[in-house]
């Protein structure tokens, strides 16, 4: 075939050699056909032209005498097919066998600009850390590491959730590219279940300026109150626990900040204590056992770290889980939120102090979260509050004294109300251990005495809490 081919070409070259000896002048002053060569090019838009003038043996035929040699070689001796370069995709959803870290096999990683992502990048809302992402992976440490290769990211730390049931992983950013585009490139993924951004949550304490009225208000006899050994989680700051009102009341502590020095106590000191307090500061549920987890410092908190704290919460196989931060939706909160319901905790969270018009406050606005929102020693919802449907009931939590760092403080929050609705829950555990989580709901619900509009409204939710109609409900 080598030997045709060559034989082929030598003829045709001799052809052409004939036809190079017309006259120089033959071959200056005839221009070359344009539509000619867009037709042998294949080029776009002549293609119908050509076919007609090919049909009608015209203008093409005026110009037989011009034969171009590059044309002629590339007839004789066509170019290989070359397949369009793939487009770039991460790797394969399924694991390489064995536990080894490092790229996925197939060839080199792809620059993570060139990523195919099969979603379109998406609006973050609310406040994050704008290098990281949080995802939850389906594989093991080497499913891990090939994805960080082939997304172009870095394995900040995983580990085994017990409410999200998988690894979380946290996946750093290291080349600036938008948290929203990452989180489209992740979702190309199999193994990636879910994604989200590492939100930033912010503890509800207001600017306060006198007593302790919460008891009177939400009908709770404090000489009977008690919570003995009902075990409840609080997720805060660090806590002051050599403040008297908490000897004795700490059951156990979990940092889920490690590496960041403690400098604020006084949010979480005022929560235990008004949780479960003794002494002159006495709280809701004296007896209660607290089981503490450090997950803020100067006020704010992450995703990833309040899911280590809850994670450790449900391993304390507590009744009450404390949420008193607000942030935006993340849905692996919510995921963590309704499993730790499914395993019978009860959960009650501040409603947020962003005003009127904020967006919907989180974990509260999630089902089955008791969301809580901060009246005054008149009854009187506080101006700061959030409004929403979402808004499930009414607590005091406006300029009450209660334990801090410095010993004591008067405090005002949506923060403090969901205080003072875990501690009287606690009583109601305390009174009848079998109740679950949802009883508890209902009787709060159905029992909380009407503030706002008749029924469940925006602002005050169902109503002023009265824990004794409640204990009564059946």
């Amino acid at each position: 075939m080598a030997a045709e081919a060559v034989i082929r070409f030598a003829a045709m070259l001799a052809a052409a050699m004939t036809i190079a000896a017309v006259p120089a002048s033959a071959q200056t002053s005839a221009k070359p056909d344009r539509t000619k060569i867009d037709c042998r090019d294949g080029a776009n838009a002549a293609g119908a032209d050509c076919a007609k003038g090919d049909a009608k043996g015209g203008t093409d035929t005026a110009q037989a005498g011009a034969v171009f040699l590059p044309a002629l070689i590339v007839d004789l001796f066509p170019n290989p097919v070359v397949p369009p370069a793939p487009m770039p995709r991460p790797a394969s959803a399924t694991p390489p066998a064995g536990n080894q870290a490092g790229p996925p096999p197939g060839g080199p990683i792809v620059s993570p600009t060139d990523l195919v992502a099969v979603q379109p990048p998406r609006a973050v809302v609310g406040d994050f850390v704008p290098d990281e992402v949080l995802v939850t992976v389906d594989g093991d440490a080497g499913a891990v590491q090939q994805i960080a290769a082939s997304f172009g990211l870095q394995v900040r730390s995983q580990r085994q959730s017990r409410l999200l049931g998988t690894t979380l992983v946290r996946f750093g950013i290291p080349d600036g590219r938008p948290v929203g585009v990452v989180l489209a490139q992740l979702a190309a993924d199999g193994r990636t279940q879910r994604r989200e951004p590492n939100h930033v949550y912010s503890l509800q304490q207001a600017a306060a300026s006198i007593v302790n009225y919460a008891f009177e208000h939400i009908a709770l006899d404090s000489k009977q109150a008690s919570g003995e050994n009902v075990r409840i989680a609080v997720i805060d700051t660090g806590i002051d626990d050599t403040n008297p009102a908490l000897a004795g009341v700490i059951a156990e502590q979990f940092d889920a900040m490690p590496g960041v020095p403690i400098e604020m106590r006084d949010h979480g000191t005022s929560i235990d204590g008004l949780i479960a307090g003794v002494g002159a500061l006495e709280g809701m549920a004296p007896g209660a056992r607290i089981y503490h987890a450090r997950a803020f410092e100067g006020g704010k908190s992450t995703m990833d770290v309040i899911l280590a704290a809850l994670d450790w919460a449900a391993d304390q196989d507590v009744r009450i889980i404390n949420m008193s931060f607000v942030g935006p939706k993340n849905d692996l909160l919510g995921v963590a939120c309704r499993n730790a319901r499914a395993l019978g905790m009860v959960l009650v969270a501040a409603a947020g102090n962003n005003g009127p018009k904020a967006p919907y406050g989180y974990p509260a606005a999630f089902d089955g979260v008791i969301a809580v929102t901060a009246t005054d020693a008149k009854d009187g919802l506080m101006p700061q509050a959030n409004r929403g449907a979402y808004v499930f009931i009414s607590a005091p939590g406006v300029e009450m004294v209660a334990p801090s760092g410095a010993g004591s403080d008067v405090v005002t929050g949506t923060s403090f109300a969901a205080a003072i609705v875990s501690g009287a829950i606690a009583n109601l555990i305390h009174a009848a251990p079998d109740r679950s989580a949802d009883d508890i709901e209902k009787a709060l619900g159905a029992t909380a005495r009407d503030l706002g509009p008749k029924g469940r409204d925006n602002d005050f939710g169902y109503g002023l809490l009265d824990i004794k109609a409640a204990g009564a409900k059946e």
